[in-house]
């Protein structure tokens, strides 16, 4: 793994190409977000579909989205969402799904507010994937994390999937792994 934290857009833009060229690199994952001076369209970009194991090249989103096209690599926490819930033998052939998000990784949704419990219906499958912080002085920290479902009411439902507590987060490093591992071979 190399880790770089570049100060100039320039600077990142050529990381990213000599990553391109090294023959012995499989894989490159920007951590997003980028800071506000550096374009995240324009580094994107610039990641080889080859080496894009978080599936945000603009060719795998494009593939991701039209029927019958697979992108070379999947965006790595819808992807560890379904394995979740096929892991937890929910199969979600033929039901409806919501998906609700702010942002091209999760969905193309708009911003999304908390969501009710009384708004799920009961023997429904949830995968929370937000992380909110939210101001709680009995923490060091001054806050705490949490998804955007209220997790007290949708508990009384049906609950999977709380980011805040870890649930997503290692199945979303575990695919980006599985995506790496995959570019190598």
């Amino acid at each position: 793994m190399i880790s770089i934290c570049p100060k100039y857009p320039v600077e990142l833009i050529q990381k990213v190409q000599e990553l391109n060229a090294h023959p012995d690199i499989h894989g490159i994952l920007v951590h997003l977000p980028l800071p506000a001076h550096i374009n995240e369209e324009n580094v994107l970009n610039e990641i080889s579909i080859e080496k894009d194991v978080d599936g945000f090249h603009p060719l795998n989103i494009g593939k991701l989205g039209m029927k019958g096209r697979d992108p070379l690599f999947q965006p790595c926490t819808p992807k560890g969402c379904l394995e979740l819930l096929s892991r937890s033998g929910i199969s979600v052939k033929s039901k409806r799904a919501v998906v609700v998000g702010r942002n091209i990784i999760i969905a193309a949704a708009g911003q999304a507010n908390m969501i009710k419990g009384d708004w799920i219906k009961p023997g429904a499958a949830v995968i929370d994937v937000g992380t909110n912080a939210v101001d709680d002085p009995s923490r060091k920290s001054g806050y705490r994390l949490v998804g955007d479902v209220d997790f007290e009411q949708a508990c009384k439902v049906l609950w999977m999937g709380d980011s805040s507590s870890g649930g997503v987060g290692p199945m979303t490093v575990a695919m980006l792994l599985k995506n790496t591992l995959d570019g190598a071979k």
